[in-house]
């Protein structure tokens, strides 16, 4: 029994080291996917705003009027988990240091949630507001630095910072508020827009074979505030409430990383 570990322990310890992580002078590609956490940002600001006639909205509350008490509403109250994707080309500077390009892309499906109330003097309650947000999909362009600790040869841990734009896509709304009939289809509130994003990351990657490492990593991301479309709520009054949409997520990815 011992002799057949001893001969275990030294089969392992005569196998090839594989490097791990960059070369000075040698480009390396990464594939990775995983999930994007939203972790802070609004997606709509909160207002208060009269509303004298509620007959445009729905023809049988004509002469009726309504207060709409709108509330903030952060993403993670509006968006689950996203999904993401990406590609990644680097270039060794050194074998601690690698300057990176990346693109990656970003899609939360829709959501709902109530955004406020709907004050009715006449009746002296408050209705509830609801908002469907359309799905949230986002290309990002970024260029990074990534430093490596440990020699190469075994697992190797890094840390990186980067620096680029973020595109995210139009998003509409609909807004209804059930007890009164009233239902805004499709109301244009995002614009589809170039934004500043930025990011820290933590990782490791693992040698699987000379060329090949598989990636782990985790961090965070943010994106600028948003464009707001105000065609179809500037009109009652809530303009202000999408000068906003900054995201603050957090991303945890693997992939597979090849040098040549």
């Amino acid at each position: 029994m011992k002799q057949q570990l001893l001969a275990t322990v030294l089969v392992f310890a005569s196998a090839p080291a594989f490097a791990a992580g960059p070369e000075a002078g040698k480009f390396s590609f990464s594939l990775f996917g995983g999930v994007d956490a939203p972790a802070s940002g609004d997606v709509h600001g909160g207002a208060i705003a009269p509303v004298p006639d509620l007959g445009p909205l729905n023809p049988a509350l004509a002469g009726v009027s309504a207060e709409l008490r709108i509330e903030s509403r952060k993403h993670d109250r509006i968006y689950d988990l996203a999904e993401g994707l990406g590609l990644e080309l680097g270039y060794g500077l050194s074998d601690r240091s690698e300057l990176f390009g990346q693109v990656r892309y970003t899609r939360a499906d829709q959501g709902r949630v109530q955004v406020g109330g709907a004050f009715v003097p006449a009746l002296n309650t408050t209705l509830p507001v609801y908002g469907t947000f359309g799905e949230y999909k986002s290309l990002s362009a970024e260029v990074g630095y990534r430093y490596f600790f440990m020699d190469p040869g075994h697992a190797r841990p890094y840390v990186a910072a980067r620096l680029g734009a973020t595109q995210t896509d139009d998003i509409a709304a609909t807004f209804e508020i059930p007890d009164a009939g009233i239902t805004i289809n499709d109301a244009p509130f995002y614009k589809k827009a170039w934004k500043g994003s930025a990011g820290l990351d933590l990782g490791v990657v693992v040698p699987i074979s000379e060329r090949v490492q598989f990636r782990a990593e985790t961090g965070v991301r943010y994106v600028d505030d948003l464009d707001g479309d105000d065609s179809a709520i500037g009109g009652l009054g809530l303009a202000s409430i999408n000068d906003t949409g900054s995201r603050v997520s957090v991303p945890v990815s693997v992939g597979l990383r090849v040098d040549f």
